[in-house]
């Protein structure tokens, strides 16, 4: 029927498009199933992005590595001549791990060892492994 009189026009039919299914960066992507893991790779993403790289080697380092080491690392990632690129580097494989990015496949029961197999962000030709490991529920790089 038409519209009333003194009516606002009808608004035009809402068009349907078809999905041409999953793009190619969702496609691309694999995240771990852990919520834990996923909620520690979260962290050194914030970390990363405020450049905060005392608080993100505090919370990515190993427990049993030594506090001088520790200390040692954190001065590498941020007074060695190759620094600013070396935590570059190291930043951009955590966050593209936490997005999934790049991402071939995750290896180990994501409960107490994760093994991220993936494309480095930065180096497109550069295959990367990243090994994490739980311990007491707190997880942690590999030695």
């Amino acid at each position: 029927p038409p519209p009333a009189e003194g009516a606002p026009p009808a608004a035009p039919a809402a068009e349907a498009y078809r999905s041409d299914g999953p793009s190619e960066e969702e496609l691309n992507t694999l995240q771990t199933t852990s919520t834990t893991l996923q909620a520690k790779l979260d962290r050194l993403t914030e970390l990363a992005s405020s450049n905060d790289r005392s608080g993100f080697v505090h919370q990515f380092v190993p427990l049993d590595l030594s506090s001088a080491d520790t200390l040692s690392y954190l001065q590498d990632l941020t007074n060695a001549p190759e620094a600013d690129g070396q935590w570059r580097n190291l930043t951009s494989e955590i966050v593209a791990i936490a997005a999934g990015r790049g991402v071939h496949k995750i290896e180990g029961d994501q409960k107490s060892n994760a093994v991220f197999f993936f494309t480095h962000p930065l180096f497109p030709d550069c295959d990367r492994e990243v090994s994490f490991i739980c311990s007491g529920g707190e997880w942690r790089a590999e030695g």
